[in-house]
């Protein structure tokens, strides 16, 4: 059966080409377009699409408006169209906060000089995350709420060198990211607590709600240093990096060459590029290596890792399409060192947790929102 999808951009030019590679997939159906929020909220009503693709800036009503309003009425899976800018990035991350799957850039030089590339990676992306619609049946947006009070952050203990840590007390609230209905998951038990000289983190699509998940949950005091590998193009990381230190008690910051991990720092790796880790704890940022699809790519990391750490990693894997982190997790493994994959219940896209699981790598399966804390009862 054909994916159903609605095109939804106010340039007709974007949604004629858009409609026009989609078509040329005939495994996907266009069934309707739309030029602005307010139409799109109306086609997915009427249509009952399986994807929508959603620009976000348009009349009428923007495309991150409209998405919160089809969350709540009629829950289908977004794919956002972006711009490469600091701005597109920001507006992005708003997108999938309100409760859009995924994104790619919109870039017309690329429509124009590589169609064939074009054209395969929208009709993978829209293939991915129809496969997510059974979830969506379920979602819940979140009700409104009171504004939060603060929770007291822990004090910081004498070993950590988070130069956040004394302001911890200042910072927001973790701001709630958009809910699905829970799931039964076959959860393992509570972790037992390890001298962990590293987490590390992967994931993809989905990821970046689900980092805002994980990590709202340490305390300033965390013990331990944090890598995180997002696929996520290079415009992106600086904002997300940016968006994830505001909201947690932790600090958060993009990857740069010759930064040093320290307790209660979460090093974002820069879109573009690959991040490694010496034994000195200090980090190489290298270009990123055409001949690999992911840049950054979790293996590279994670195998940085496995090599300079030993058996003192706390790996884990969390939603994204492909098996991006299995060999990294596998030379993890080999080492001594801890991998958890996030389960199948609460992903966005059940890719590389998968086949962490499949390859029989995962020490402990966890859903989303208890991954947060079980890193807390293992490393502190």
């Amino acid at each position: 059966m054909a994916v159903k999808v609605l095109v939804v951009d106010d340039s007709g030019f974007f949604r004629r080409r858009v409609s026009e590679i989609l078509s040329a997939d005939p495994s996907i159906q266009v069934v309707g377009t739309a030029t602005n929020g307010k139409e799109a909220i109306d086609q997915a009503l009427a249509l009952k699409p399986d994807v929508i693709t959603m620009d976000y800036e348009m009349p009428m009503m923007d495309g991150i408006t409209a998405v919160r309003h089809i969350m709540q009425r009629c829950p289908t899976p977004v794919l956002m169209f972006s711009s490469l800018t600091h701005e597109g990035a920001r507006v992005t991350l708003d997108a999938l906060d309100a409760g859009a799957v995924d994104f790619l850039p919109k870039n017309f030089e690329d429509i124009s000089r590589n169609p064939e590339k074009v054209k395969q990676l929208l009709c993978e992306k829209v293939h991915s995350i129809s496969r997510s619609n059974r979830r969506f049946s379920a979602y819940s947006a979140p009700a409104p709420a009171a504004a939060p009070t603060p929770a007291p952050a822990p004090a910081p203990a004498a070993s950590s060198f988070s130069s956040h840590s004394a302001a911890a007390p200042t910072r927001p609230a973790p701001a709630p990211a958009p809910a699905r209905a829970p799931a039964a998951s076959a959860s393992s038990p509570a972790p037992k607590r390890k001298a962990y000289k590293l987490v590390a983190i992967g994931t993809s699509t989905g990821g970046p709600v689900a980092l805002q998940r994980v990590l709202t949950q340490l305390p300033a005091n965390f013990p331990a240093p944090i890598v995180l590998i997002q696929h996520m193009p290079a415009a992106f990381t600086k904002a997300f990096a940016e968006r994830l230190d505001k909201l947690c008690r932790i600090s958060v910051k993009e990857a740069e060459d010759g930064d040093i991990l320290r307790p209660g720092l979460a090093l974002l790796a820069p879109g573009g590029k690959q991040m490694m880790i010496d034994g000195r704890g200090a980090v190489k940022i290298l270009p990123g290596d055409e001949r690999l699809n992911y840049k950054p790519c979790v293996d590279i990391t994670f195998g940085s890792a496995a090599k300079s750490y030993g058996d003192k990693v706390l790996a884990v894997v969390l939603t994204g399409m492909g098996a991006d982190g299995r060999e990294g997790a596998r030379l993890l493994k080999q080492g001594g060192s801890s991998v958890w994959a996030q389960d199948e219940a609460s992903c966005v896209i059940y890719g590389m947790p998968m086949a962490i699981v499949k390859a029989d790598l995962a020490d402990a399966v966890y859903g989303l929102d208890d991954i947060g804390k079980h890193i807390v009862e293992a490393c502190i």
